[in-house]
């Protein structure tokens, strides 16, 4: 399937979802209005709450709440976006100019801090104290790989190991608990719900490792975002964690150097050695090791086209250009 024929299947769910996202960011007050019509019309693949609508279906789920659920996840995704682009001083993001770079970081924090604070009250609405155990545990986990990003900032010497331990928290956490809560609606066993919370934490891990790829070989028209901002942010990923292992011992220098000032004007060399040593190449293996293992975990799940698209994202993840 492609990603159109995918969206094309869970449509009329993704209504159900956005009605959601619509009727739960209405606020009395007008700014928070304001900037929840912006985040909400700013585009974006919606790749999580569709993970949640497509898990909870291929589980053979019937009802409606995965409608909430799947905003629930969307609000904590958006609210972390929110964070991450003051944190981050990022002026784009999607193609579109950042909330922050409109209405100034003070704004951005505190709408931020609205839309998480919502979630928690949706998933009170939900129910459900497993589905609150899930998106809570997992709220607290992306916190955590919030500040250890922040943590390596800057710091060269951030190993591999380190950095996966970030996106475990900050990226593949959030997915794994879209696709889980899937099973948990379906009322499908807890060797099931582990199942499609290993899909997703794969699944997330390889979409982030190839974010890092685009980094350094996409456009920002076609990405929507600026090419060389997490080298501008002093972030380490993999290409350059890779790439200071395997560059010669002056190349290694002076790359050290750059991710220590968060260099963006040196992008031209550090590309330079990141083509040299392979590190795209190594990181997008990696993450075709995640995106197999993603597949594999959809093994204990009947056939369906929900199935099928569940397997179909994994694809459009790692070869998406995006």
């Amino acid at each position: 399937m492609r990603l159109n024929e995918i969206q094309a299947l869970v449509a009329k769910d993704m209504d159900g979802v956005n009605a959601s996202i619509r009727a739960q960011l209405h606020s009395d007050v007008v700014l928070i209005e304001q900037m929840g019509e912006y985040i909400v019309n700013s585009g974006g693949k919606r790749l999580r709450p569709v993970i949640a609508v497509l898990a909870a279906r291929a589980c053979g789920y019937k009802g409606e709440k995965h409608y909430l659920t799947a905003a629930i996840i969307e609000f904590i995704h958006t609210a972390t976006l929110l964070h991450d682009d003051v944190v981050d001083s990022s002026e784009l993001r999607r193609g579109k100019e950042t909330a922050n770079s409109i209405w100034g970081n003070e704004a951005s924090v505190l709408v931020g801090d609205f839309i998480f604070s919502r979630a928690f009250e949706m998933m009170v609405k939900v129910g459900d104290m497993r589905v609150m155990d899930i998106l809570s545990t997992t709220s607290n986990t992306i916190a955590e790989g919030e500040v250890l990003q922040l943590m390596n900032c800057n710091e060269p010497g951030t190993t591999e190991d380190q950095y996966m331990q970030v996106i475990k928290c900050k990226t593949a956490k959030l997915f794994g608990a879209a696709a889980q809560i899937g099973a948990l609606l379906a009322g499908r066993s807890l060797k099931e719900e582990q199942a499609l919370e290993n899909y997703g934490k794969h699944l997330g891990t390889a979409f982030q490792l190839i974010d890092d790829v685009l980094d350094y070989r996409a456009d920002a028209e076609t990405m929507g975002k600026n090419v060389g901002d997490d080298l501008a942010e002093g972030k380490p990923t993999l290409p350059t964690i890779y790439a200071l292992k395997n560059a010669s011992a002056e190349q290694a220098k002076q790359l050290a150097e750059i991710i220590e000032k968060g260099d963006r004007d040196s992008f031209k060399f550090v590309m330079g050695v990141i083509q040299q040593t392979k590190a795209l190449d190594y990181t997008e293996n990696m993450a075709r090791q995640k995106a197999e293992k993603a597949k594999q975990a959809l093994q204990c799940l009947p056939d369906s086209e929900y199935k099928t698209a569940l397997s179909s994202l994994v694809e459009f993840s790692v070869s998406r250009v995006y």
